[in-house]
């Protein structure tokens, strides 16, 4: 005759493993396990297959121990018997909350009044919004077409590049020089967000 199958002969997976190395980790750093002692359980966590293996690992060690091995923190309430004639009611077991460290979450920021979408990301130093165009490209068409203003209105400033269009680009020197600017250092877009490279 087999024996009834229980939860501690449940397989276990490569997180329940892991879990349990990591808590063997902060026994070892509490010195609470020596080089050799600490080695051969990880060993053996890493070759776990079922509950009751990762249970006797922890057997003789204080807490922490892996979240799924904590006993529940608040016992099952005896449930009296349904008067005669009513179903039973299933009863729903009680999950303690997780325990050790959670994950983070580390995506951009959620969305809030005002938020503000950034396609392009976000300038590493003002927190800024980068803009959808680009310094290269508007200083290239600074350099070369600024006579025109080409590059003013591809940035969107639309005045500063019908003043150079008026003047033919300062005779030359004003688009020269702006070209020249908006390549080494970039400056800003008509909703003021810093040129992106």
């Amino acid at each position: 005759m087999s024996e009834p199958f229980g939860p501690e002969q449940q397989r276990i997976g490569n997180q329940q493993r892991e879990e349990a190395i990591t808590a063997l980790n902060d026994h070892f750093a509490m010195a609470r396990l020596d080089i050799t002692e600490y080695q051969g359980r990880v060993n053996r966590a890493s070759g776990a297959q079922s509950y009751a293996e990762l249970a006797e690992l922890f057997r003789d060690l204080p807490q922490p121990h892996p979240p799924f091995l904590a006993p529940p923190s608040v016992p099952f309430a005896a449930v009296p018997p349904p008067p005669s004639g009513f179903a039973p009611q299933p009863t729903q077991p009680y999950y303690p909350p997780p325990t050790g460290p959670q994950p983070q979450f580390t995506g951009p920021p959620p969305p809030v009044m005002g938020y503000v979408a950034a396609p392009y990301g976000f300038d590493p130093i003002t927190g800024v919004p980068l803009s959808d165009k680009s310094k290269i490209a508007a200083g290239v068409l600074q350099l070369f077409l600024g006579g025109f203003g080409v590059g003013r209105f591809y940035t969107g400033h639309v005045g500063i590049a019908i003043a150079q269009l008026l003047t033919c680009g300062g005779c030359g020197i004003w688009s020269l020089v702006d070209g020249i600017i908006l390549l080494v250092s970039g400056g800003t877009d008509a909703q003021g967000r810093k040129l992106r490279d």
